[in-house]
C-alpha cells in the first residue's frame, strides 16, 4: 500500500534524505544538482510554500516530488523559475502512477515545463516536448573533442575572437570570484533583461536571497558556482548557477555591456569547457532552450517534457493548442506567478510584460542584441553557420515520448536530425498543429 507524508524540505529526516540521494545516485536521469535533497532544501530556507511528497511502501522511501504548494492545489517544481528540470525522483521499477502521485500529495494539478520522466509516469499528461543541452567531458581529451566538433569556422571565429579580446590583457577563467563580481554578473542580466523586454526573474527578494546563499556556500558536494572571463583584471563575461559534485548547471550567463561586440560568450564556453577537467567537473549543463546556440557545444541531450498533470475533473480546450500566441499568455503569466509571491507583486509583472512587448518582438527579430537565454555577449552564428529552422512537423512522433527515457548525442548525428522533437516548444510554434502525444490543448485528463 502506498503512504504519502508531504512536509517542508527543512523537516526531511536524515533517512529520507539519504534514501532521496541513493536514488540520484542510482540513476544518471536524475544527476542534476537541480533534482537532489540540497537544492530543495535552499529553496525551502527562501520559502514556506516549498514541499516534498514523501511516498512509501511498507514504510520504505519509493519516490519524492518537491514542488511549491498554491491555493487550490495547484502545484509548480520546487524553485521554478530556476527547476529548468525536475521529476518524480525514485525507484524506476515502482509502480506508482503520476495520478496516484498528485492524489497522494493532495493536489489537484501539476504543472511541468521541464520533466525528466524515465519510468513515462506523466506521459499522458505531456503536451510538448524539448531538450536540455549538455557537455559531457571525463578529462582533457574529451573537452578537447567537444571543440573540435565546432569544426574548422568554429575554431578559426574562437581563435579570431580571442585576439580581440586578449587587446584589454591576458585571458583567464577565474571560478568564484569575489563578490562583487557575482553583483555584476546579475546586473548584467538585468540590463538585459530590461533591453529585450522579458520577465525579470531576478527582482523577487526570494530571488535574491537564494543566489546569494548559494554563491556563498562553499561546503558539501552542492554549491553555487560562477565562472568569470577575466581579460587582464576586468571581468567580461560570467555565468553562474549550482554545482553537485561533478556536474554544473549554470542559471545566468551575462556580459558586460561594453563588451557586447567582443563575443565573450563564444570564449567564455569555449574557455570554460576548456577549464573543465581542472574544476572538476564532467558534466556542463547549459538547459533547454536557445539551441542555435547551445547545439554547437553540446555533445549530450537530455528530452524534457512540458504539461499539465491533473488528478481529474477537468481538461484543458483543444483550443489552447491552436493559438500559439495563448501559450506563451500562459507561459508569461505562469512565470510572473511563481516569482512574485504578492498580489501587488504580480500586478508589477503584467504592468511590466505589457510595456515590454515591443522590445520582445524586436528581440525575435534579431533588432535587440542576445535572446536572454542565450549565453552572454553571443552573436548569431559564432562558429559560421546559419542557426536551422526547426523541423515542419503535423504528426506525432513515438520518438517523442521513447526519448523521455533516453539521452542522443549531436555528435553522433546532426543536432537537428538526431531528435525530430527539437523544436523549442511544440505548441508555441508555428510550426506544430498537434501535442507529440496526440492530444490537443495544453493538459490531458490522468487515467489512474
Amino acid at each position: 500500500m502506498l503512504e504519502t507524508l508531504v512536509c517542508h524540505p527543512s523537516e526531511l529526516s536524515d533517512r529520507d534524505t539519504e534514501a532521496w540521494s541513493g536514488f540520484q545516485a542510482a540513476s544518471p536521469f536524475f544527476e542534476s544538482p537541480l533534482l537532489g535533497p540540497a537544492f530543495a532544501k535552499a529553496v525551502g530556507d527562501v520559502r514556506a510554500d516549498a514541499a516534498v511528497a514523501i511516498y512509501r511502501r511498507d514504510g520504505r522511501p519509493v519516490a519524492f516530488l518537491p514542488h511549491h504548494r498554491r491555493p487550490w492545489g495547484f502545484a509548480r517544481p520546487i524553485g521554478a523559475p530556476f527547476s529548468d528540470y525536475h521529476a518524480v525522483i525514485g525507484a524506476p521499477d515502482d509502480p506508482i502512477s503520476a495520478v496516484e502521485a498528485l492524489r497522494g500529495a493532495r493536489l489537484a494539478a501539476f504543472r511541468f515545463g521541464g520533466l525528466i520522466d524515465p519510468a513515462l509516469r506523466f506521459a499522458g499528461a505531456v503536451a510538448s516536448t524539448d531538450v536540455g543541452y549538455r557537455v559531457v567531458a571525463h578529462g582533457e581529451a574529451e573537452a578537447a573533442r567537444v571543440l573540435a566538433g565546432l569544426g574548422r569556422n568554429g575554431i578559426r571565429n574562437q581563435r579570431r575572437y580571442r585576439r580581440k579580446l586578449e587587446r584589454l590583457g591576458p585571458l583567464r577563467i577565474v571560478a568564484n570570484p569575489d563578490r562583487s563580481a557575482f553583483e555584476a554578473l546579475l546586473e548584467w542580466k538585468r540590463d538585459q533583461i530590461r533591453r529585450t523586454g522579458m520577465q525579470d526573474f531576478l527582482a523577487a527578494d526570494w530571488v535574491r536571497t537564494l543566489l546569494g546563499r548559494l554563491f556563498d556556500a562553499r561546503e558539501g558536494s552542492f554549491q553555487g558556482l560562477a565562472l568569470g572571463l577575466y581579460a587582464g583584471e576586468r571581468l567580461v563575461c560570467g555565468h553562474f548557477g549550482v554545482r553537485q559534485g561533478g556536474v554544473y548547471h549554470p542559471w545566468i550567463g551575462a556580459n558586460d555591456p561594453a563588451f557586447r561586440g567582443y563575443s565573450a560568450g563564444f570564449i567564455h564556453q569555449w574557455m570554460a569547457i576548456e577549464a573543465m577537467p581542472s574544476l572538476g567537473l564532467r558534466v556542463y549543463d547549459l538547459g533547454p532552450g536557445a539551441g542555435h546556440w547551445k547545439a554547437r557545444f553540446a555533445n549530450d541531450l537530455t528530452t524534457i517534457a512540458a504539461g499539465l498533470a491533473i488528478a481529474g475533473g477537468w481538461r484543458a480546450p483543444p483550443v489552447l493548442a491552436a493559438f500559439p500566441v495563448i501559450g506563451r499568455v500562459r507561459r508569461r503569466l505562469d512565470q510572473i506567478s511563481a516569482t512574485q509571491l504578492t498580489f501587488s507583486g504580480r500586478l508589477k509583472g503584467v504592468a511590466e510584460a505589457l510595456g515590454g512587448y515591443g522590445r520582445r518582438l524586436q528581440s525575435r527579430n534579431g533588432a535587440t542584441g542576445a535572446s536572454p537565454g542565450r549565453p552572454a555577449g553571443a552573436r548569431a552564428s559564432p562558429t559560421g553557420r546559419k542557426p536551422r529552422p526547426p523541423p515542419s512537423v503535423t504528426k506525432p512522433s513515438a520518438f517523442a515520448i521513447a526519448c523521455m527515457s533516453a539521452r542522443c548525442s549531436p555528435r553522433r548525428a546532426s543536432p537537428i536530425s538526431s531528435i525530430a522533437i527539437r523544436a523549442s516548444g511544440w505548441a508555441s510554434s508555428p510550426w506544430a498543429r498537434t501535442s507529440p502525444t496526440g492530444i490537443p490543448g495544453a493538459a490531458a485528463k490522468l487515467k489512474g
